[in-house]
């Protein structure tokens, strides 16, 4: 079987501007910050993202690298709503396709399993169909003749997840509290990569419901120490409020200089200098 590691600059010199890129996690929990921090590292643009949003939307769209959202919310969770997503939406720089978690949910169901669309009854009677006219509604075809949303399929060229655990081969493991719908991102693309807090030989005596990616949906494989920061990745460490906080109230210029100018063990020093300088 293959050996699927690679570099963060790796997995970026896969992707390419105008693609559609799927970002997992969910809100300010478990983001593949790293792998979006050297997206931001390359000049690649015009990009269609699909995201459950959080800082990774925040980022991209303040870098400009966003033509298309397509997200159920963008969100810091400690901070209700993302900054400069906010900001780069007020501004008109991106097209937003805003839908309803669990049409989010379906979509991604639709895409993972190659159907155009699946029908469900979230967004009927709400404004989730004023405010996306290219949603489309189907009549059931049996006795009950009900009418449902039929929520399109949220297909991507390419997925960034992180996981807690991995092995080379791109089997995944989740520790914490919930899958975020990791394994649906990955499955929904053409290709998806995975960064992990630490590569494992493998996962003989783990549970297997933690077992949340299967090697035959991922292309490359990076390990990324502390690659989910400032987002959480419990249990192997809770989010950086204090950082998080600092990321909100920064003008985008001043932060993208200060932490985001070299490699990503650059970034991680200017952290740690950051923290040293509060104490």
């Amino acid at each position: 079987m293959t050996d699927k590691t690679m570099t963060p600059e790796d997995v970026v010199g896969r992707l390419h501007s105008g693609m559609t890129l799927g970002i997992g996690g969910w809100g300010s929990r478990r983001k593949p910050m790293a792998l979006v921090r050297a997206l931001l590292r390359s000049d690649i643009t015009d990009l269609t993202v699909i995201s459950y949003g959080g800082p990774d939307v925040g980022l991209l769209a303040a870098a400009g690298r966003i033509r298309k959202l397509v997200a159920a919310f963008a969100t810091l969770d400690s901070i209700p709503l993302e900054p400069h997503f906010r900001a780069a939406r007020q501004r008109g720089t991106f097209e937003l396709m805003e839908i309803d978690e669990a049409m989010f949910m379906w979509g991604l169901h639709a895409a993972a399993n190659r159907l155009p669309f699946l029908p469900v009854r979230a967004g009927l009677g709400s404004d989730v169909m004023r405010v996306n006219p290219g949603l489309r509604t189907v009549t059931s075809p049996y006795e009950d003749g009900e009418t449902l949303v039929a929520v399109p399929a949220l297909r991507m060229d390419a997925a960034l997840v992180h996981l807690n655990r991995a092995d080379r081969l791109g089997n995944g493991q989740y520790l914490g509290p919930d899958p975020y719908f990791d394994e649906l991102f990955c499955e929904a693309a053409d290709r998806a990569y995975l960064s992990c807090e630490r590569l494992v030989d493998d996962f003989a005596g783990a549970a297997p419901q933690t077992l949340l990616v299967n090697r035959h949906s991922v292309t490359g494989v990076v390990e990324a120490p502390h690659g989910a920061h400032f987002t959480s990745c419990v249990p192997d460490y809770g989010r950086d409020e204090a950082f998080q906080k600092l990321y909100a109230t920064t003008p985008w210029p001043e932060f993208a200089e200060r932490f985001l100018g070299g490699d990503e063990k650059s970034y991680q020093s200017a952290v740690e200098t950051w923290h040293e300088e509060q104490t």
